[in-house]
């Protein structure tokens, strides 16, 4: 809505996961590595860990993105699912069918995808997002399908993307073999404060104007302070910030504005467990994040709706516009009619109708 108005080509501070707007922190950039590494040496499985809206879908979507074409994947999103749904999930992301078939006949149709692939020389990827809801009994079934494999190669390679929750999850010792074969272990973690302006800066440029506003002295301290360095928190923050100032028409960013913005969004209260001396490794506790996570998603619908109502409002506002202007023009041709030959027109003088700015 406020792209116009800061001469924006797109929104910077979306929610949705986008890979061409990953920020490289050193914490991106490390887990992004190790994934590459892994992929690369054809690890069996490769666990990515990182806090609620901390980048992990966004750097999993930069990874797939850039897969060359000799890799066919499967991308799991849903994991409130059973062992076998799982199974089926899997094969029908790879094109399979799963109609009418039991646990043995997706298992050996599976195995002679994964066979045939091999024979193509493309390897198999699957992805699964979210998958600290998956049961042990899941994950043992994700387990047995690295069991799928030749005497020369693995067929099959596996990334498990979660919260915290699941390093604890695979901690459990019915769940030994699976860490076993863990070759490759990163976490993300939070941006610091000086990762949180650049990632401001980045997003903004990558949305086609870095100048876009200007932060007055302090008030990236306060998106810091409310977000701890959280991505998707700053995006809300962000969000709510420039809608404000584009409601205020302003490119000033002052302590006061953002201030008042922040302390309305009410999400700069976290409980913080100190683990270290740096801030960006605070400790946050889960369940006070998810339900911050939640309650910004509420403001998301808020901000969503305040859009639809100001572009109904500059909407009807063009269209008086455009009747007055009709209007005019009407009375101004009527007044010549009337005007006596040879009179100067300039006289009428008449009135137009300027239209203001309105939102992108």
């Amino acid at each position: 809505m406020y792209e116009a108005f800061f001469e924006l080509q797109m929104k910077p501070f979306e929610l949705v996961p986008d890979p061409a707007m990953l920020f490289a922190s050193r914490g991106h950039r490390k887990a992004l590595s190790y994934l590459e590494y892994g992929f690369s040496e054809g690890a069996g499985f490769i666990l990515l860990t990182g806090e609620v809206g901390s980048g992990k879908t966004t750097l999993i979507r930069n990874l797939v993105q850039n897969l060359d074409r000799n890799t066919s994947r499967a991308m799991i999103f849903n994991t409130l699912v059973n062992s076998e749904q799982l199974l089926a999930m899997i094969n029908e992301e790879f094109g399979l069918e799963t109609g009418a078939r039991d646990k043995v006949t997706l298992l050996r149709e599976l195995n002679d995808y994964l066979i045939d692939q091999y024979a193509q020389n493309c390897r198999p990827m699957v992805i699964i997002d979210e998958a600290q809801n998956l049961s042990a009994q899941a994950l043992e079934e994700i387990r047995l399908l690295s069991n799928l494999e030749l005497d020369a190669a693995k067929l099959l390679q596996i990334i498990l993307v979660g919260q915290p929750e699941l390093k604890e999850l695979v901690a459990q010792p019915c769940l030994r073999q699976l860490r076993q074969r863990i070759s490759i272990n990163c976490h993300l973690r939070a941006l610091d404060r000086e990762e949180t302006e650049a990632y401001i800066y980045h997003r903004l440029e990558k949305a086609g104007n870095r100048e876009a506003v200007s932060f007055a002295p302090g008030t990236f301290d306060l998106i810091f302070e409310a977000s701890r360095g959280v991505p998707r928190l700053i995006n809300t923050c962000c969000d709510f910030i420039l809608l404000t100032a584009f409601i205020e028409e302003t490119h000033e960013l002052d302590y006061e504005l953002v201030h008042e913005v922040l302390d309305e969004l009410d999400i700069g209260t976290f409980q913080d467990q100190v683990a270290s001396e740096s801030p960006q490794s605070a400790a946050l506790d889960q369940q006070e994040l998810a339900a911050i996570i939640a309650r910004t998603e509420v403001f998301q619908d808020r901000l969503d709706n305040h859009e639809k109502v100001l572009r109904k409002v500059v909407r009807a506002q063009q269209s008086q516009n455009q009747q007055l202007g009709k209007a005019l023009d009407e009375i101004n041709a009527r007044l010549r009619e009337l005007l006596p030959k040879g009179a100067n027109e300039s006289l009428l003088a008449p009135v137009r109708v300027v239209e203001g700015r309105g939102p992108g």
